[in-house]
């Protein structure tokens, strides 16, 4: 046996009693939430001819971008998505302030329970409710109320915080990605303030690599200090057709890997899989109503119809959920 052989054996049995067996697994397998089978296969066989050098498909790190979705991609959505559940306890708390509210729509519909009425207004309604929930404060304001609505609110159906439902296949990949070289971003339809909170603690994507739908801002000086002010004005909506836009504006480089969940990723999918050379486009498809929910064509959140067919048509990866995930989020035993 050669010495670099004697060596690696020597630090495996180290590895073995010293390090707890779930941090060698995860060295062993850093996908290890993700069952065998075509859609780990292909995640897997993406990342390594990319990262070949002197192979057909090698990929620069610096064109290593990948995006995702946040929304039911990376974390949950159901029943209503989680920032739309801060914004309506926003609203809840600031109706003493705004007597209006008691007769005009939609805060009329919202506090009085009435979702048929607001769900009609579609995003008209719900961009207004954004607005004005989080408008009038200063950013640094906004991310502490964020990250206390974090720490305080808990989900009606998993009774844990929010941000404990993230997806622990999806942070297995983000990491496993990361670790070949990639840089990570988060390209949602969701508040960009909102989101720059907490992903950082919580993916580990840095705030400067999320792009999302933003309202109009100015610079202020208060009391001496300088600040920024959100108004209750929309400026730009990441969703859609916006997150090509939103990628080419904030980014700059066309992403070779890209996944979503929903007919809101479909635009942003083609716009990956239109560069050249290997790509990668998954769609997370909600299969699992008892570890989680099940929904596709006909939801009001997360509505994946068009996307379904045009992954289905041009062969983009699409995930399973009841089959192809161990377990779903990090507090799952399976």
């Amino acid at each position: 046996m050669t010495a670099s052989r004697v060596n690696k054996v020597f630090w495996l049995l180290v590895l073995l009693i010293v390090v707890p067996h779930s941090v060698v697994s995860a060295l062993e397998d850093p996908l290890q939430s993700w069952n065998e089978g075509p859609v780990k296969t292909a995640l897997v066989t993406f990342a390594e001819k990319i990262t070949k050098e002197g192979g057909p498909d090698f990929v620069p790190p610096a064109e290593r971008i990948a995006v995702f979705d946040n929304d039911g991609t990376l974390w949950a959505e159901q029943p209503m998505y989680f920032q739309l559940q801060f914004a309506l306890d926003r609203v809840k708390e600031l109706a003493p302030q705004h007597p209006e509210w008691k007769t005009k729509q939609p805060f009329r519909a919202l506090l009085e329970g009435d979702k048929k009425v607001f769900s009609a207004g579609g995003e008209k309604y719900l961009l207004e409710v954004l607005a004005a929930s989080h408008a009038g404060m200063t950013t640094d304001e906004f991310d502490g109320i964020v990250k206390n609505w974090l720490a305080t609110a808990t989900h009606p159906r998993f009774k844990r915080p929010y941000h404990e439902l993230v997806y622990q296949p999806m942070i297995e990949l983000l990491a496993y990605l990361r670790a070949n070289g990639f840089k990570t971003f988060i390209v949602s339809g969701g508040g960009v303030e909102f989101m720059r909170a907490w992903v950082e603690k919580v993916y580990g994507i840095p705030p400067e690599q999320v792009v999302g739908s933003m309202g109009k801002q100015k610079f202020e000086v208060r009391n001496g200090t300088p600040v920024i002010v959100k108004l209750p004005a929309v400026d730009f909506v990441d969703d859609k057709e916006g997150k090509p836009i939103g990628i080419q504006k904030f980014i700059g480089r066309r992403p070779i890997f890209g996944f979503g969940n929903s007919d809101g990723d479909l635009q942003m999918l083609q716009w990956t899989a239109a560069g050249s050379g290997l790509r990668f486009m998954g769609l997370v498809h909600h299969t699992d109503a008892e570890r989680e929910w099940a929904y596709d064509r006909t939801s009001h959140v997360g509505k994946l119809d068009k996307a379904l067919d045009e992954a289905m048509a041009k062969s983009w990866t699409v995930v399973d959920m009841k089959q192809d995930w161990k377990r779903i989020f990090p507090f799952n035993e399976r």
